[in-house]
């Protein structure tokens, strides 16, 4: 994605995308805090301070209850926060609202959204309608979003007989029928089956290709490192870390990875070598050598390729044990007395 790097704006605090012109998401220092009328007051976000770039895929990832869609909710000007600003496309969440609402396309999924007794057709109609669309551009621009989606052919069914995966994908013709700068998606591919799933990141991918910004909050990690350029990290309401999935990966395991096939006796010989820390073997029968520094991932190639293996790659830890380290080292900082 190149150098990430964000200017202040002369006219105030709105900061820039080397890309040109103003983030697409930006928020410093945001809460949100729900108040009972009995208990304690629950802080659902707690000093959130985030930076999207426009044409940027962004993941927002936590498990269930870290502040997910509260933040979502938030961006969509659905909710206001208690502390803290922020901005889509230079627009205070706040106080401009107004111009925020028609350069967004919000997909929450669920039930809500969607009329089942419409067809798919007259959901996007009425939609296009909402925003102000002509009825002729509104045809059209329902089509093309029916075919580029693959529901032309239930176009015209009542949408209570659709399928979970086929009611997202009009969740999604539905976010995009304005021609929104900005997506925001929540949980999209949540009850999908594998097929489905993957059906609905391709359209996202796509979508992204386009020059859309999109933000997606998720739990799936596997699907944020498959989709995003940059991903934010919460728990508890608060930012553990934002960075790309492969920074994110060398920042938390300081040891190289590279996994070989080789045999026993050479393999004992790689374990020699100066800046091997350890061999494991692999469920497919590779062996992966974590080695102490770059130097010794150099030597344990050379070493390798000298001896005939030719089977070798060099990885980086999944996302999965990213995200776990964090939020680890981060609830273990918690309940450290201060």
């Amino acid at each position: 994605m190149g150098d990430r790097s964000t200017v202040t704006d002369s006219s105030g605090g709105t900061k820039k995308s080397p890309r040109g012109g103003a983030l697409a998401v930006e928020t410093l220092r945001l809460g949100r805090e729900y108040r009972a009328r009995r208990g304690p007051a629950v802080l659902a976000l707690n000093d959130v301070s985030m930076e999207v770039e426009q044409g940027e895929v962004h993941g927002l990832l936590g498990p269930n209850g870290a502040g997910k869609s509260t933040l979502m909710k938030i961006l969509s000007t659905v909710l206001l926060p208690t502390s803290g600003t922020g901005r889509v496309l230079g627009y205070d969440l706040a106080t401009e609202h107004r111009r925020i609402r028609p350069l967004l396309g919000i997909v929450f999924g669920g039930e809500r959204g969607l009329y089942p007794r419409l067809t798919a057709r007259q959901n996007l109609r009425y939609w296009a309608a909402l925003y102000g669309i002509s009825a002729m551009n509104g045809s059209r621009r329902t089509d093309a979003l029916l075919e580029e989606l693959g529901l032309s052919a239930r176009a015209d069914d009542r949408v209570e007989t659709f399928s979970v995966g086929m009611r997202q994908r009009l969740h999604l013709a539905r976010g995009i029928i304005g021609d929104p700068r900005v997506l925001l998606l929540d949980e999209p591919t949540n009850g999908l089956d594998p097929l489905a799933a993957r059906q609905l990141r391709e359209l996202i991918q796509r979508l992204a290709g386009e020059g859309r910004t999109v933000l997606i909050a998720t739990h799936d990690l596997a699907e944020a490192e498959v989709l995003c350029d940059r991903v934010t990290m919460i728990n508890h309401g608060r930012v553990v870390a934002a960075e790309a999935p492969k920074t994110l990966a060398r920042l938390v395991h300081r040891e190289e990875r590279v996994r070989i096939r080789a045999g026993s006796s050479l393999l004992d010989q790689v374990r020699a070598l100066p800046g091997v820390l350890g061999i494991r073997a692999a469920d497919d029968g590779t062996s992966v050598v974590s080695a102490a520094h770059q130097e010794a991932v150099g030597r344990v190639l050379a070493f390798v390729v000298q001896h005939g293996v030719t089977e070798i790659r060099t990885e980086l830890p999944s996302l999965e044990e990213v995200y776990l380290r964090l939020v680890h080292r981060e609830e273990t900082r918690s309940v450290v007395p201060r």
